[in-house]
């Protein structure tokens, strides 16, 4: 699957990253980067299932599991047109686009990481979330345990002040405050390349099980 290979391309991709460039060098990203990166969503079908029947694992070039290789730089300041890494995401079959509970692999020359929950929800969601935390803090609190314990971080961002509607003195209010909810544990270059890497994705996202059983209580989505 992913090899070295994969990673010199994204590279050469960092440094040459227009249009042109990319076209001349299609048959490379396909072979190096595209076609692994398919074939190891197609063998974690199996394992994503095994976590929840409700995620998908879809090896589709075009509106699969394999987040597109182009940037959205309409409101950037940086115009490059390509992104430096591969994201593949496996999403909630009732999940319209990425703001949704999945779970997520990201490969790049400068951090690669597994991750699971839900970035950037959108407010009625995050909402729900944070009302779901304060009525049902126990099972909340064994979920983060269990990341905390399998090397796992919640990141992403938070807000400054109490949400509107909670006390700033609430025992959970760091928990109430963000914005994402992204377990995160950093992998490295020679596991990504392992061949082993679909087991080691498998065994390390039973580790967020009990998150992502949350988010989608919390969400009203089956599990």
């Amino acid at each position: 699957m992913f090899s070295s290979h994969s990673f010199h391309f994204l590279q050469q991709l960092a440094t040459h990253n227009d249009r042109e460039w990319f076209k001349a060098n299609q048959t490379d990203y396909e072979d190096n980067v595209r076609t692994p990166a398919l074939q190891f969503i197609d063998a974690m079908q199996g394992p994503i299932l095994a976590l929840s029947p409700r995620f998908t694992a879809i090896p589709k070039k075009v509106g699969g599991s394999l987040m597109r290789p182009q940037r959205d730089s309409r409101f950037s300041k940086d115009k490059t047109p390509y992104k430096t890494n591969v994201g593949i995401q496996f999403r909630h079959f009732q999940a319209k686009d990425v703001h949704a509970p999945g779970f997520y692999v990201h490969i790049a020359n400068d951090e690669c990481f597994i991750a699971a929950g839900i970035w950037h929800p959108e407010s009625k969601a995050l909402n729900a979330i944070r009302h779901c935390i304060d009525e049902n803090p126990n099972s909340y609190k064994k979920a983060l345990a269990t990341l905390k314990q399998a090397g796992f971080e919640l990141t992403g961002d938070s807000l400054l002040r109490p949400p509107r509607g909670f006390d700033s003195q609430h025992p959970l209010i760091d928990e109430l405050k963000r914005k994402d909810f992204i377990a995160i544990k950093p992998i490295t270059i020679e596991q990504v390349c392992s061949e082993h890497f679909v087991e080691f994705c498998s065994k390390e996202f039973e580790h967020t099980r009990s998150l992502m059983a949350y988010l989608c209580f919390a969400l009203s989505l089956d599990f």
